[in-house]
């Protein structure tokens, strides 16, 4: 009978694997084929319709496969306005997922996203900086760089304050963060305070978070980034599954996790960073999509990490999609959207986690 029993979970655990894959399968596919759909829809809609035809028509023109060019205003809108924006949102969700999924991983908790480590208040500092003390040394790009190199510095220095004896525990990791928030949220608070109307004004919009300037140029600014970010995160989905068994037996197995986690938090702050350098703070995408698809394909990272980014891209499209169409001609903050969704959500995450042993894997 024992024989037996040991037979038995040892010829249903290889039936048990292939739903689980062809699940991530189908979930990836699915998501990769909704985000193609809704850039196209977030390409057409707007105060001047373009149909999805004549977006196909043009997009195969500039490629030579075809197609023909457009009007001079359509062609202006969709090129100079929509596609950058749209890829700009690409980029953006597509980050912040892949970032949200990483910290998730990394300190074995379903509550942790890239703003722990002080990414995103660093960055507000040096935008909010920046725009209130007038500097436009580098022209339009001023407050994106200040605010990119501002993140990264929060996230070395929180990092570098939660060492101790060549180790980083993450506790350590996670307090520092929120006393340095602390800190930024002061600095914020008194850059304010000597502030002029329309100082705050901007401040304000930029903190609640939009894609409004969305350009070429910034698309590129943010690219480089993103591409080594999603490229990087996806190579380390073995060690973050092991990782997931506890820190020790991660080591005896063979991860250098002291290594590991220093690659990944600096994929973290590139990702974050560059995000939110061009979009100002845009909240939640990073805590609610890895657990959506957590909760529905497993706590896999070979699928999770590629899956995040994918389903943080097709929020933020779909999001800034709503925020410039609810309300026209003016447009909402998508930062507040995200916030008004993933609200609730996080208190609903809160909930089931503290009542359910495990629930977050």
């Amino acid at each position: 009978m024992t024989a037996t029993t040991a037979v038995e979970p040892g010829t249903a655990a290889p039936s048990a694997a292939p739903p689980r894959r062809s699940r991530a399968a189908l979930l990836t596919t699915g998501l990769a084929v909704a985000l193609v759909l809704s850039a196209l829809l977030a390409a057409g809609v707007g105060a001047y319709r373009i149909p999805t035809g004549d977006i196909l028509a043009s997009a195969g023109h500039r490629l030579g496969l075809g197609g023909h060019p457009l009007g001079r205003v359509p062609e202006s809108v969709l090129w100079n306005v929509r596609l950058p924006r749209v890829v700009l949102a690409l980029l953006v969700g597509a980050s912040l997922g892949c970032a949200g999924a990483l910290m998730q991983g990394m300190f074995g908790n379903p509550l942790a996203e890239p703003g722990v480590i002080g990414v995103s208040s660093g960055g507000a500092v040096g935008a909010v900086g920046c725009i209130v003390l007038g500097l436009d040394s580098l022209g339009s790009w001023t407050v994106t760089v200040f605010a990119f190199a501002t993140g990264l510095l929060t996230v070395f220095a929180v990092y570098a304050m939660s060492r101790s004896g060549g180790r980083t525990e993450v506790v350590t990791l996670v307090l520092t963060g929120v006393a340095v928030n602390a800190f930024c949220g002061a600095l914020i608070g008194v850059f304010l305070f000597t502030a002029d109307s329309a100082a705050i004004n901007q401040v304000t919009f930029w903190q609640l978070g939009s894609l409004s300037q969305a350009t070429w140029g910034k698309v590129l600014g943010v690219l480089p980034f993103a591409l080594v970010g999603l490229v990087v995160a996806p190579l380390h989905a073995r060690k973050l599954d092991l990782l997931a068994l506890g820190e020790r037996p991660a080591r005896h197995l063979g991860v250098d996790v002291e290594r590991m986690r220093l690659v990944l938090i600096t994929v973290v702050a590139l990702l974050t960073a560059a995000a939110v350098a061009v979009s100002g703070i845009i909240g939640f995408v990073g805590l609610v999509v890895p657990h959506l698809l957590r909760m529905a394909a497993g706590p896999g990272h070979r699928f999770l990490l590629p899956g995040s980014a994918l389903g943080g891209a097709l929020v933020l499209v779909a999001g800034d999609l709503a925020a410039r169409t609810l309300a026209q001609p003016a447009e909402l903050p998508l930062g507040v959207l995200t916030a008004l969704i993933g609200s609730p959500f996080f208190f609903w995450l809160l909930r089931r986690t503290r009542t359910k042993q495990g629930g977050w894997a």
